[in-house]
C-alpha cells in the first residue's frame, strides 16, 4: 500500500465508524474482523435514523434478555477502553431502558463498574431480588474501594494541615511549636542588618496535637434522583471524614424523610444500600435535623449537598439557614459533587441562600478535600468558590 495513501484510508474507516454505513455515508469502506464488530456494537446501541430507527432496534438489536446484553456488554470491553465503556452502558440503560435486565446476576457481572452504574443501581435497591443482591454489592464495593483509593489520602492530609493551622497560638510554649515561617513574617521589620537576624518580638506557632475532636461536620445529602453522583462520593467522603479522630462526622440522607446514617460509616457500601434514591424533597425537615445536631456551633460545618428544589416549607428552611449561620456554624450549600458540573436547580433558593452569606455552588470530587480546609479554617468560601467554580450560582 502507498504509504501516502494509508492515512487517508484510516481516516475514511474512522469516518464509517461514526457515521454507521448505509448509503448516505459516502466513504465507501467495507469494515472486517474487529472493525466490523465495533461497528456492530455500536449499530446495536445506537443505529441510525433518528427516534423511529432506535424504537424499530429495540427488539432487534441488543434484544430482550440478560444473555443478549451480557455478550453485549462483554464486546463493548473488548473493543473499547474503559472510558468509552462507561458512556456507552449510561447510553444503553437511558436509551433502551435496560435498567430492569440490571436485575439479572450475569448482567452485573459482565458491566464495568463506574459511578453512574452504582447510582443506577441504588435506585433499585428496593426491587432488586436476592439472587441479584450480592452481585450488585460486588459492584458497588469496587466502585468505592476505587474512590476510596483516590481521594481519602488527600483527603487526611488536606484536613490534617488544616486543622493542625487552625489549632495556631500566639505563645507557644516549646520551639517544636513554632511555625517558623509566619514568626518571620511577621517581625520582618525587627530584622537587624548588623547582625543578619530578626529578633522576634512574638511568636507564631501551633498548638500541641490534641486527639480532642476538633470540629464537627455534619453531611446532608438530598436522595432525589439528579443526585445519585453526589450520594456516592459524598457517602465515600464521610466514611473518610469519621476516620479522622480530630473529626466528629454525622451523615444524614433526606428526601420527604430524614434517615440518619452515621452508625454506618465504618462502610461507605452500607451507607450506600442505606439510601433511597428518588422521591420528594424535604430539606427544610433535613435542616431541622442536623439542627439538633449541632452542640458546638463555633466548631460545626454543615454541608448541604442538594439541588435545592424544595418540596417543604421554603420560608422556614431560609430562617432555619439563617439561625445557624448566626450561631457560628459554618454552612456550606453544594448543588453537586460529582465530576459533571452543576445540574438543574433552583436559582433562587440558590440566590436567597446567598444574599445571606452562604454561597452555593457544584464542586467536583477532588477539590472537596481543599473546600473543606477552607471551611475549617473558616477561609471565605463565595472567593473560594468564585475561584474553584466560574459558574458558582451565587
Amino acid at each position: 500500500m502507498n504509504d501516502a495513501a494509508a492515512p487517508e484510508e484510516d481516516r475514511l474507516r474512522r469516518w464509517r465508524l461514526v457515521l454507521g454505513g448505509g448509503r448516505a455515508d459516502g466513504t465507501g469502506v467495507t469494515l472486517a474482523g474487529d472493525d466490523a464488530r465495533m461497528d456492530g456494537a455500536l449499530e446495536r446501541l445506537y443505529g441510525a435514523g433518528g427516534e423511529e430507527g432506535r424504537s424499530r432496534r429495540r427488539g432487534a438489536g441488543l434484544g430482550d434478555s440478560a444473555p443478549s446484553v451480557a455478550r453485549w456488554l462483554g464486546d463493548i470491553r473488548t473493543y473499547f477502553p474503559s472510558s468509552v465503556v462507561q458512556v456507552m452502558q449510561k447510553d444503553a440503560i437511558e436509551r433502551l431502558d435496560l435498567t430492569r435486565l440490571l436485575l439479572e446476576p450475569e448482567m452485573l457481572d459482565a458491566v464495568e463498574p463506574d459511578v453512574h452504574l452504582v447510582g443506577t443501581l441504588l435506585s433499585l435497591n428496593r426491587v432488586m431480588p436476592d439472587r441479584a443482591r450480592e452481585s450488585a454489592r460486588a459492584v458497588v464495593r469496587k466502585v468505592v474501594t476505587e474512590l476510596e483509593r483516590r481521594l481519602a489520602q488527600k483527603t487526611r492530609s488536606a484536613l490534617g494541615g488544616a486543622l493542625d493551622r487552625s489549632a495556631r497560638v500566639l505563645r507557644p510554649r516549646r520551639l517544636a511549636d513554632v511555625d517558623w515561617e509566619r514568626t518571620i513574617r511577621a517581625n520582618l521589620r525587627h530584622y537587624l542588618p548588623e547582625h543578619g537576624t530578626i529578633v522576634p518580638e512574638r511568636l507564631i506557632g501551633y498548638g500541641r496535637r490534641q486527639q480532642a475532636v476538633k470540629r464537627d461536620v455534619i453531611l446532608a445529602i438530598d436522595q432525589s434522583g439528579s443526585m445519585a453522583a453526589s450520594v456516592v462520593y459524598a457517602s465515600v467522603f464521610g466514611a473518610v471524614l469519621a476516620s479522622m479522630r480530630s473529626l466528629r462526622t454525622s451523615l444524614v440522607v433526606f428526601d420527604t424523610n430524614v434517615v440518619d446514617l452515621t452508625a454506618q460509616l465504618h462502610d461507605p457500601v452500607e451507607v450506600l444500600f442505606g439510601t433511597q434514591l428518588g422521591g420528594g424533597t424535604d430539606i427544610n425537615r433535613a435542616v431541622a435535623y442536623c439542627q439538633g445536631l449541632v452542640a458546638r456551633p463555633d466548631d460545626t460545618i454543615l454541608v448541604l449537598i442538594s439541588d435545592l428544589y424544595e418540596g417543604g416549607i421554603r420560608d422556614e428552611l431560609l430562617r432555619r439557614v439563617a439561625a445557624l449561620t448566626s450561631a457560628g456554624v459554618q454552612v456550606v450549600v453544594l448543588l453537586a459533587l460529582s465530576d459533571e458540573g452543576a445540574p438543574a436547580y433552583d436559582h433562587e433558593n440558590a440566590a436567597a441562600l446567598a444574599a445571606m452569606g452562604v454561597p452555593a455552588f457544584a464542586c467536583t470530587p477532588d477539590a472537596f478535600p481543599d473546600l473543606m480546609a477552607a471551611a475549617i479554617e473558616r477561609r471565605d468560601l463565595r472567593e473560594w468558590s468564585e475561584r474553584n467554580d466560574p459558574g458558582a450560582a451565587g
